[in-house]
C-alpha cells in the first residue's frame, strides 16, 4: 500500500514536470497545448489576463487572413515565449495601436479564448444591438501655419432609430480603411470596448499626397460583433493637403506625360476613348455634394435632360433639394466603353423629415470635356428603413 502511494505521487510529480511553461509553436496543436499548460499554472485573475494578451497579439501582433493562419502566425511569433515576455509583447502592441488595455490592469475584455473553444456565459459582452454606423471627423494637432496636420476618425453605433447604443466591457474588432478614388492607402485596426471609443488618429503625413484627388479622401469603418458585422464608408472626406507626404522627387530626368492629353491620332477620330479616369469619382463627388446639401455641386457633376433645371434638381418638394443625408455603403463602375460608362451605387437617404431609405442606383454617364458626366438615373430597388 505504501509503495502503490508513493508511485502514485511521482507519476503526479512526474505530469506536473511535463507541463510546458513556454510556447510551443511546431503545430497548431502543439501551440494549443502548450498555452493550455501555461494557462492552467496561473492564478484565476491571471488567466484571464494571458488569455487577453494572448487576443490582442492575434488580432493586432501578426499579419495573415483568417483564423487558421492567424493562429499559425502567432505561434511562430511566440514560440519559445514564457508568460512574463508575451505580457510585455502585448503591452507593447496594444499601445502601439492605441488600444486601452494594459497585462497590470484589471480585465477588461470579457470572456476570451483565441482557439474558440469559448464556454457559453449569462451575457456575452460581444453581442451589440446596432444597426448602423456614424462616422464622426474631428481635426487634430492644429499648427498654426500649416493647420490641421492629422484628424480623428471616431465611429459610433447606432440603432435602428439613430441612437447611439450604450455598452461596456466588449472587444469589438474595429477596422479603418483609408482609400482614394478606389485605391487602399491606410489600414487601422483597434479593439472599441464602448460607445465612448476614442476612434483612430490618423497624421495626414502618413498619406501620399500624389495618390489622393482633390485632397478628399474615403473612410471605411467596419465593426465586428459577436453576431453580425456592420460597415460604414463615408465619402469625399475632405483633408488639409498641405500636410500630406509629398512624393519624394528623384534626380533622374523622365518625362512626364499628361494622362488628360489628347493624342494627335484621337482628334482625327472622334470616337476614340476620352482619357478620364474612373467614371466612379463622378457618382462619389455628386453623393458627397448631395450629403454636404451642396447641390450646385451636386448639379455640376451631371448633365442628366430628366433632371432639367437647377430649379427642378434642387427643388425640396420633388428634387434632391429634399435630401438631408447620404451614408455611401459601396459606389462600382460596371461598364466603361466608347466615352460612355455605367456605374452601380448603394447608399442610405435621410430626407428633411427624417425618412431613411436604402438605395440601389445605376448610373449613366458620358465623357465630356469637362469628364464625366451623369446622363441618367436609374433606380434598381428601394427600400424604407
Amino acid at each position: 500500500m505504501k509503495r502503490f502511494f508513493i508511485l502514485t505521487i511521482l507519476s503526479a510529480l512526474f505530469l506536473i514536470s511535463c507541463k510546458k511553461d513556454a510556447v510551443d509553436g511546431e503545430s497548431t496543436k502543439a501551440f494549443q497545448e502548450s498555452i493550455n499548460d501555461m494557462t492552467s499554472s496561473l492564478p484565476t485573475l491571471q488567466q484571464i489576463k494571458f488569455n487577453e494578451a494572448l487576443y490582442i497579439l492575434k488580432t493586432f501582433g501578426v499579419e495573415a487572413d483568417g483564423d487558421l493562419a492567424e493562429l499559425k502566425a502567432l505561434a511562430q511569433l511566440l514560440d519559445g515565449k514564457k508568460v512574463p515576455e508575451i505580457f510585455a509583447m502585448a503591452d507593447q502592441v496594444a499601445q502601439k495601436n492605441g488600444i486601452a488595455w494594459a497585462s497590470n490592469a484589471p480585465p477588461s475584455l470579457g470572456e476570451m479564448n483565441i482557439f474558440q473553444n469559448i464556454t457559453p456565459s449569462e451575457r456575452d459582452p460581444n453581442d451589440i444591438v446596432a444597426t448602423s454606423i456614424q462616422i464622426n471627423i474631428q481635426a487634430a494637432s492644429i499648427d498654426s501655419i500649416v493647420g490641421a496636420k492629422a484628424m480623428m476618425v471616431i465611429p459610433r453605433l447606432l440603432d435602428a432609430s439613430g441612437n447611439r447604443v450604450e455598452f461596456d466591457k466588449a472587444a469589438l474588432e474595429t477596422i479603418m480603411t483609408i482609400s482614394s478614388q478606389g485605391e487602399k492607402l491606410l489600414t487601422s485596426k483597434n479593439l472599441m470596448q464602448s460607445n465612448s471609443f476614442k476612434g483612430f488618429y490618423v497624421k495626414f503625413e502618413s498619406l501620399p499626397k500624389d495618390k489622393i484627388i482633390d485632397d478628399k479622401i474615403d473612410i471605411k469603418i467596419t465593426v465586428k460583433t459577436s453576431k453580425k458585422v456592420l460597415e460604414m464608408t463615408k465619402m469625399g472626406v475632405p483633408i488639409n493637403g498641405k500636410a500630406l507626404l509629398n512624393p519624394v522627387v528623384t534626380e533622374e530626368s523622365t518625362e512626364i506625360t499628361d494622362p488628360n492629353a489628347i493624342n494627335p491620332d484621337d482628334s482625327e477620330n472622334p470616337d476614340a476613348p476620352k482619357v478620364l479616369g474612373d467614371p466612379k469619382n463622378t457618382v462619389v463627388n455628386f453623393l458627397s455634394s448631395l450629403n454636404s446639401q451642396n447641390l450646385k455641386g451636386a448639379y455640376s457633376q451631371a448633365e442628366n435632360p430628366n433632371w432639367g433645371s437647377y430649379d427642378s434638381f434642387s427643388n425640396p418638394n420633388s428634387g434632391f433639394g429634399a435630401v438631408k443625408k447620404v451614408e455611401v455603403k459601396s459606389v462600382d463602375t460596371k461598364a466603361n466603353a466608347n466615352n460612355t460608362a455605367s456605374v452601380n451605387a448603394t447608399y442610405t437617404v435621410t430626407d428633411k423629415n427624417g425618412n431613411t431609405t436604402d438605395l440601389d442606383v445605376s448610373y449613366g454617364l458620358k465623357a465630356t470635356d469637362n469628364g464625366w458626366k451623369i446622363t441618367s438615373y436609374k433606380i434598381n430597388s428601394s427600400q424604407k428603413k
